[in-house]
């Protein structure tokens, strides 16, 4: 050592004993530092056990869905034949006595039999189904008691680049399947077509690259603390990594109003629109808000003389935009509610007080 440190360094030996030597052969050492390797796996190690621990802790809340349907031949004299099951989505429950959140368009067979398969293997058959076509939303119930139970977060308070994991049966064969991502976007607007040619428009839809396959419909999209975002709905085709959630506060006055009533209670007031998004008003000169195509007869909106045409720009004071939907305004309140609605019919400002009323069964079936 003292060879090499002196092939390098020229120092004089006048008083240069050996203990000086090693105090300068230390500093010289002192210089280099472990690689920053450990330090980077480190930091893998915790991002990967935030993952572990929000699966670990919600895998147990998560079911496949499966549908199993009667084949018979209407010619033959013989009975139908029970099909061999498949599995066709995901939920998650969130009440421990047997209430299941999945799409509705997982559960729209009118020939089949559900039942759902929790991560443990047990299979419980649903009983009944209560549809919210309006949301894409259904809640299965199933005679259970002590199930493990989701928490449900707070999409309004998700932002862009926060970690997102799904949960799902993916290709209907691999239950629990897990993915990761972030969140890409919020408040997107969407139209997706089922394998029908069937469509549903989805408004403020969560946007993630966390990979979503055929069979995660229904499934729970959380955050990095294990509560639920949204409800994986779709994805799209032709792109790599673009898939839609359903936000959870969309979610919550449904099942508060089955807790309370039973049922699905919906308010509404019967209009059929589109949104007017930033870019089609300064095309088309029009404001920002719900372009109205059709009132429904005998509904809130007839009742309070809206009409085909109207452009609904505010309600209760707050603007109707692609990020605060007609829906998601109507959604946040109650049956009975009067809400106070600005609206432009050719240029001319109105306010029309509108009383909610209870969507009726054909709409939400």
């Amino acid at each position: 050592i003292g060879i090499i440190a002196y092939s390098q360094y020229r120092f004089s030996p006048v008083g240069f004993d050996i203990v000086t030597r090693l105090k300068m052969y230390k500093e010289l050492l002192s210089g280099f530092r472990e690689p920053a390797a450990p330090i980077v796996r480190q930091s893998i190690v915790e991002e990967e056990s935030t993952t572990i621990d929000v699966v670990t802790k919600v895998s147990p809340a998560v079911v496949s869905v499966v549908v199993s349907t009667l084949n018979y031949d209407p010619f033959s004299d013989l009975p139908p034949e029970q099909s061999q099951e498949e599995g066709i989505g995901t939920g998650f429950i969130v009440a421990a006595n047997g209430l299941i959140v999945t799409n509705s368009h997982v559960v729209n067979s009118v020939d089949g039999e559900y039942s759902v398969v929790l991560s443990t293997g047990t299979t419980y058959k649903v009983s009944r189904v209560h549809f919210d076509e309006q949301s894409d939303l259904a809640i299965l119930e199933v005679d259970a008691r002590g199930l493990p139970v989701v928490e449900l977060g707070d999409s309004d308070s998700v932002r862009v680049g926060q970690k997102a994991i799904a949960i799902g049966n993916a290709l209907g064969r691999f239950s629990n399947t897990v993915t990761v991502g972030v969140v890409s976007g919020v408040a997107r607007g969407l139209t997706a077509v089922g394998g029908l040619g069937e469509s549903k428009t989805y408004e403020n839809a969560l946007q993630t690259d966390a990979a979503l396959n055929p069979g995660n419909s229904g499934g729970p999209l959380l955050n990095s603390a294990g509560q639920v975002i949204g409800i994986n709905v779709a994805t799209t085709r032709g792109a790599d990594n673009i898939g839609f959630a359903i936000p959870v506060n969309t979610l919550k006055p449904i099942l508060d109003s089955f807790l309370k009533e039973g049922r699905i209670v919906r308010p509404y007031i019967g209009v059929v629109y589109s949104i007017i998004t930033p870019e089609v008003a300064k095309l088309r000169d029009f404001p920002q808000g719900a372009y109205v195509s059709r009132v429904l007869p005998n509904s809130p909106a007839a009742k309070a003389a809206i009409r085909r045409s109207d452009i609904i720009i505010e309600v209760d004071g707050k603007a109707i935009t692609v990020e605060n939907s007609l829906a998601e305004a109507i959604s946040e309140k109650k049956v009975g509610d009067l809400l106070a609605f600005t609206i432009d019919r050719n240029g001319t400002m109105l306010d029309v007080d509108v009383v909610l009323a209870e969507a009726p069964d054909t709409l939400l079936k």
